[in-house]
């Protein structure tokens, strides 16, 4: 019987890896195809990997909290009697294609750099395996086998990869020193002297101060998602320069108009109303109005995203938040957005989500205000360039301006909080957008239909 490869599959652009979380099936079992067989967490979402065949689990490739590559072969199933191996999936195509692609690419430079006469190094006197990629960046760079054999590398087995030795000829560049030295006959000549380099491909991490844990005091692990959070909020931090602008809103309108139609909408659309489709509705309004904030930076270059796609943080049971993606919010009517916000935020907490609906957003709205908070600092969600904090609606006493004067009276107000990339966001266009969306709640039709 033959056997088949059941790889990791590819989960979204932006993931590469994923975490094995749980092993639906032992080794031995019969498996039916489209029937789950292991459990992956990426730092976007959970999700289960089906199998592609009928057959029988011989063979697990990993075991749990490994992490895996796209395209990895996770497990082997023995196909049943008589039926055939799938075709190639996009990834195993790709993965398929970039080995000939690399193995032509070699066996060419190799052959012309053969061409080239120069004393070939003695690598079999080596115990480690150099691959010919790398042993024509020697070549061509004037590395040494000694100096080769010195570089400590960072690939399987400590081989030398071909970023390991790019990396050494970079440092060996800038360490090159000139000192004198004197000639033979009463003349001194200057020559460039290389200190000797000893490659060490990371950085060693500095040390955090260390924390006095008393006799009471408990100590409780980190969750994988908690890890992932925690990583994601500090690398936003240290790429974006966050500044924040804060508007309070009058909501009012808004606020009586809900429940004049929260009802009949139920009955209607089977959908209950609440507030967050509104403001999402407000907020593509203003990302159509003002598209510089619906980018990304790329190095030196922004990307201008074409589609309006609104992240929109959703609390999970266990206290920490996912982001499901509203995609083309700016095409959606109140009842569409509705029926969108409510099925992500339903899913969200089931632990239902797909990975593709956490991917590709372009900017994301909180609501800290469900917690209670009048508003907040929210950090951006990388790679978008800024976020909106909703804080909670509040009755307060306030003016009121009329065409026969200021009186005092009870409205419902609260704030938006913006934090945005001052590398690409200046004040004014923080401000403005902040101000668009504040605009568009506050000139709520009171008397519109659903």
């Amino acid at each position: 019987m033959s056997k088949f490869e059941l790889k990791l599959p590819r989960m979204g652009e932006s993931v590469a890896e994923a975490t094995l979380t749980s092993w639906l099936k032992e080794v031995g079992d019969t498996i039916e195809m489209d029937e789950a067989i292991f459990e992956i967490a990426t730092d976007k979402v959970d999700s289960e990997v089906p199998s592609e065949v009928d057959g029988v689990l011989i063979e697990k490739r990993f075991n749990v909290d490994d992490v895996i590559k796209v395209g990895d072969t996770v497990a082997v199933i023995e196909l049943s009697e008589g039926q055939e191996a799938p075709p190639k999936n996009e990834v195993q195509e790709e993965e398929a294609l970039e080995e000939e692609m690399v193995a032509a690419a070699e066996e060419a430079l190799s052959k012309a750099k053969d061409a080239v006469s120069s004393p070939t190094p003695d690598y079999a006197s080596s115990e480690r395996f150099y691959s010919p990629l790398v042993k024509n960046i020697a070549k061509e760079e004037g590395v040494s086998f000694s100096e080769l054999e010195s570089i400590s590398g960072t690939g399987k087995d400590g081989r030398v990869t071909k970023n390991d030795i790019l990396a050494y000829v970079q440092q060996k560049g800038k360490s090159k020193v000139t000192t004198s030295v004197p000639a033979p006959v009463e003349q001194s000549v200057k020559q460039e002297v290389q200190a000797p380099i000893k490659y060490t491909p990371k950085e060693t991490p500095q040390k955090a101060a260390p924390i006095m844990v008393s006799g009471g005091d408990e100590i409780i692990a980190m969750s994988r998602m908690g890890k992932l959070i925690a990583k994601h909020m500090v690398d936003s931090v240290s790429t974006s320069a966050h500044v924040q602008s804060f508007i309070e809103v009058d909501v009012t309108n808004i606020v009586n108009w809900r429940t004049k139609m929260k009802a009949s909408f139920e009955k209607q659309e089977g959908e209950k109303l609440t507030f967050t489709p509104i403001f999402m509705e407000a907020i593509a309004k203003a990302l159509k109005k003002y598209p510089m904030m619906n980018i990304s930076v790329d190095g030196d270059n922004v990307i201008k995203k074409k589609n309006i796609n609104i992240g929109m943080a959703a609390a999970l049971p266990d206290g920490n938040l996912i982001v499901p993606v509203i995609k083309n919010a700016d095409q959606l009517n109140l009842v569409g957005m509705a029926k969108v916000v409510n099925d992500l935020a339903h899913r969200s907490r089931n632990n239902e989500l797909k990975p593709d609906e956490v991917q590709d957003g372009t900017y994301t709205v909180t609501n800290v205000g469900t917690f209670g908070s009048v508003f907040g600092t929210p950090i951006i969600n990388q790679p978008q360039v800024g976020i909106m904090a909703l804080g909670a609606i509040r009755k307060i006493p306030a003016v009121i301006e009329t065409s026969e004067g200021d009186f005092i009276g009870i409205r419902s107000k609260m704030y938006l909080s913006h934090s945005y990339d001052h590398r690409v966001v200046n004040g004014a266009l923080g401000s403005m957008f902040a101000k668009a969306v504040a605009d568009y709640l506050e000139a709520w039709d009171i008397n519109r239909e659903i």
